[in-house]
C-alpha cells in the first residue's frame, strides 16, 4: 500500500476560507497580504478530525476567483508569497498531512500575459499556445463553456504541453504531493498521456486527480494516466437520494461505482467548493446519511471544509453565486460556534471507522436489503473483510457493525 491508500482529504478554497476579496476592485484589495498562514492554523483541526490531507483549491495569481490565472508560478497576493507557501507546506509535514494543489490547466484568465501577447498578432509565437479564430481580422479566442473570460488552452500544442508539465514539476519541486486537475472532463485525455509520464519519472509517488463532472470515468483514467477522479455520479446519487426518498438510485451508482473501483480509487465526497453544501440538500439529520455512505464505500473521501461542522450553504447560478458556499472561516479554530460540535463528533467517529478498516479503500458494496428509505449493504474487502451498513432514512439514523457487533450508531435527532 502508498500513502495514497490511507489519505483523507479535508478540501478547501483558500480566497473564501481566508477571507481575501474575490472579485477586487481596487489595487489595494490585490495588495499582498500575508493569509495563507491563517490555513496553517487549522492543519490542527485537520489532524483532530481524521484527516491527513489538505486539499487546497487555487492558490495562483489571478484576476478574481482563482479558476482564471494570471501567473502559474506565482502564489496569489491576495494570499501571500512563496514564503507563506513554504510555511504552509512545512506546517503540513511537520503533521504527516499531504499537500493537493488545484491546477487550472484547461484555460486562464483573459488578462493572462500569454493572452495578451497572443492576440496582439496573429503572427505571435504565444497563439500556438491558444485556438484563436483570426478569420474575421479580430482575434477570438475559444472560452471554457461559454465564459469569455476563462480563456482555453490549446491542448495540441507541444508548448502547452510543456508549460503544464514544467508548472506540475515546479510546485511538486517545492513540496506538495500531487494536483487536482480542474476541469480535466474539458481536457482531452491523450494531452494527459504526454504530460504525466514527465512528471511521473521524477515523482512517482504524486497522486493526480481529475475533476470529471460528466463523461466515461473510468475510460478517461485509463487513456489519460490519471490516478483518480472525482465521483459526481455517486455524490449526486446520494443527496437525491436522501431528499427523494429513494435508494433505488443509490443502489444502482454503489454498482455502477463497484465497476470503476476495478480501474481507480475515486475521489468520493458529499460537498465540495461548487455545490450547495450536504446539510442544506437533505437536513442536518440526513446529513450524517450521506457521511455514513462516504466513509464506507470504496475510494478515496474529502471533506469539505465546514461539512463536518453542518455548515449550510446554497450554489446558485448567478454573479457571487458560489460565495455561500465558499464561506471565510476564522483564524482560530477555537473561535467557531459550538453549534457544529454534534457533527464534527460523527464525522471523527467515521473517520475512526475508516482508520480501523483501511481496507474500505476498496471496497465493494453488496446489497442486502433495499426499499425508498431503508437500505441495508455489505462494504466487503479484496481479502473477505465485511462491514455490515444499515441506513433508515425515514428515522435518520444509521449503523454500523462487524461480525454482528455493532461499532457505532449515528442520528441528529
Amino acid at each position: 500500500m502508498t500513502w495514497t491508500d490511507h489519505v483523507i482529504w479535508w478540501h478547501v478554497y483558500p480566497l473564501g476560507f481566508t477571507g481575501a476579496p474575490i472579485r477586487p476592485s481596487s489595487d489595494a484589495e490585490r495588495a499582498l497580504t500575508h493569509r495563507l498562514g491563517h490555513l496553517t492554523g487549522w492543519l490542527d483541526h485537520v489532524v483532530e478530525l481524521g484527516c491527513n490531507g489538505l486539499l487546497l483549491g487555487p492558490v495562483f495569481d489571478s484576476q478574481t476567483h482563482g479558476y482564471d490565472t494570471l501567473d502559474f508560478f506565482r502564489i496569489d497576493p491576495r494570499l501571500g508569497d512563496d514564503t507563506d507557501f513554504d510555511g504552509l507546506v512545512a506546517g503540513a509535514r511537520a503533521r504527516g498531512v499531504r499537500l493537493l494543489l488545484d491546477g487550472v490547466f484547461n484555460h486562464v484568465g483573459q488578462e493572462h500575459p500569454l493572452v495578451r501577447a497572443a492576440m496582439a498578432s496573429p503572427d505571435a509565437p504565444e497563439n500556438a499556445l491558444f485556438r484563436i479564430d483570426w478569420s474575421s481580422g479580430e482575434p477570438r479566442p475559444a472560452d471554457f463553456e461559454g465564459h469569455g473570460s476563462l480563456v482555453a488552452l490549446n491542448h495540441d500544442s507541444d508548448a502547452v504541453v510543456d508549460l503544464v508539465a514544467d508548472v506540475m514539476l515546479h510546485w511538486l519541486r517545492r513540496g506538495i504531493d500531487g494536483w487536482r486537475l480542474d476541469a480535466a472532463y474539458a481536457v482531452p485525455a491523450e494531452f494527459w498521456a504526454k504530460v504525466l509520464p514527465r512528471v511521473r519519472a521524477e515523482f512517482g509517488e504524486a497522486w493526480i486527480l481529475g475533476e470529471m463532472i460528466h463523461g466515461d470515468y473510468a475510460g478517461y483514467v485509463q487513456a489519460s494516466g490519471l490516478d483518480s477522479v472525482t465521483q459526481y455520479e455517486l455524490w449526486k446519487a446520494t443527496w437525491s437520494s436522501l431528499h427523494d426518498g429513494n435508494f433505488f438510485e443509490l443502489d444502482h451508482a454503489l454498482t455502477r461505482h463497484n465497476a470503476l473501483l476495478e480501474v481507480c480509487a475515486p475521489n468520493t465526497f458529499v460537498g465540495n467548493h461548487d455545490v450547495t453544501r450536504i446539510a442544506t440538500r437533505v437536513g442536518p439529520k440526513l446529513a450524517v446519511l450521506a457521511a455514513t455512505i462516504l466513509f464506507t464505500v470504496g475510494g478515496v473521501p474529502s471533506v469539505y471544509y465546514g461539512d463536518e461542522e453542518g455548515f449550510t450553504g446554497t450554489k446558485r447560478e448567478d454573479w457571487g453565486g458560489d460565495d455561500d458556499v465558499r464561506p471565510y472561516l476564522p483564524v482560530r479554530p477555537e473561535e467557531l460556534s459550538t453549534l457544529g460540535a454534534g457533527m464534527r463528533r460523527v464525522y471523527q467517529d467515521l473517520i475512526a471507522v475508516r482508520r480501523q478498516h483501511p481496507w474500505l479503500i476498496r471496497a465493494r458494496v453488496e446489497q442486502v436489503e433495499l426499499t425508498n428509505t431503508r437500505l441495508v449493504y455489505d462494504a466487503v474487502g479484496e481479502g473477505g473483510e465485511k462491514l455490515r451498513v444499515e441506513l433508515d432514512a425515514e428515522d435518520a439514523t444509521a449503523r454500523i457493525s462487524r461480525d454482528g457487533v455493532q461499532l457505532w450508531e449515528g442520528s441528529r435527532r
